[in-house]
């Protein structure tokens, strides 16, 4: 009797409880849960602040050409996109970002759960080195496989509309275009800067989320965290990411624009803007991309919590 009493299980792991996707038998239908709700979600909140991607992006772009620049700022650049092309034209771009937001919710949540999982304690908590190596980690995934094809073309169309004659006429015209100019090498032009600056967004926003809610729940992973209060992490994460990696931003849509041949790479598009324009050329579309930024990252956790929230009582 002793001895069957002592008998331990194998593959018995108590530590299994305090991580629901590592010990629920519906782990599988929690990730088609994450995808489908983080999909949701980034078409919600890309709907929301791609204004000010757009106006971002257009500064960025407007490089300094002698003492002439297309633009003198966020409100100059909001005036002329809408007397020239009126309120849409702030929306110049979007079905891009729209047709790629479920595979990139589905590589960013996906890839970071599946890290998480891998790396978290006896508890269920996730070590700070070890937030900001998963965050990174998926970051670099959803830069190789979703984020450069899209934002090179949501570039090169934001890029397009500048142009005496615009020749893109519709997303899968202006794909098509592309494709068949550069091939597919030309919806992967800045690839590394990319994977620089998606890798470091990661890092930076799922180290401070995770921080943030750690702080909260006081180290008990299962301790709920209020919306409003995980939408105001988010644009803390947001903020904190921003003021990281905007040079790198910069360098990236200069190397996805439809001028991007004037350099040789992206240390050589780096040197230019240096040289050029000087160092503060490496933080232009601050201000907008901070607005957006902030109001992506807060409302997308903020959402995409609902929603997890929601599926999990409504899709058993």
């Amino acid at each position: 009797m002793d001895r069957k009493r002592s008998f331990v299980n194998p593959f018995h792991r108590p530590w299994m409880r305090g991580n629901s996707a590592a010990a629920t038998p519906g782990s599988t239908s929690k990730g088609l849960k994450g995808i489908v709700a983080g999909g949701i979600t980034g078409g919600i909140e890309i709907c929301i602040t791609f204004p000010t991607e757009y106006v971002k992006t257009q500064l960025q772009l407007d490089e300094k050409r002698g003492e002439v620049k297309r633009y003198n700022g966020i409100v100059d650049c909001v005036r002329k996109t809408v007397r020239g092309y009126g309120i849409l034209g702030l929306y110049r771009g979007l079905s891009v970002l729209l047709y790629g937001s479920i595979p990139k919710s589905a590589v960013r949540f996906g890839a970071f759960e599946e890290l998480k999982k891998m790396n978290v304690d006896e508890r269920g908590n996730l070590a700070p080195h070890k937030r900001l190596l998963c965050g990174l980690g998926a970051g670099v995934a959803e830069a190789i496989f979703v984020v450069t094809p899209m934002e090179t073309v949501k570039v090169k169309f934001i890029h397009d509309r500048t142009s005496a004659n615009p020749q893109f006429r519709g997303f899968f015209h202006g794909v098509s275009t592309i494709v068949r100019q550069q091939g597919l090498r030309g919806t992967y032009q800045g690839l590394t800067p990319t994977i620089a600056k998606q890798g470091s967004n990661q890092a930076i926003r799922f180290f401070v989320m995770e921080t943030l809610k750690d702080w909260w729940r006081g180290g008990d992973p299962n301790k709920p965290v209020n919306k409003l209060l995980t939408g105001a992490f988010g644009v803390v994460a947001g903020a904190v990411s921003v003021f990281g990696n905007t040079p790198i931003d910069v360098v990236k849509t200069r190397m996805q624009g439809l001028e991007a041949k004037k350099y040789r790479n992206s240390v050589d598009c780096a040197i230019q803007i240096w040289k050029h324009e000087g160092p503060t050329a490496f933080y232009k579309g601050t201000l907008p991309r901070m607005g957006r930024v902030c109001m992506d990252v807060g409302i997308t956790f903020m959402i995409y919590d609902s929603f997890m929230e929601f599926f999990n009582k409504a899709w058993k």
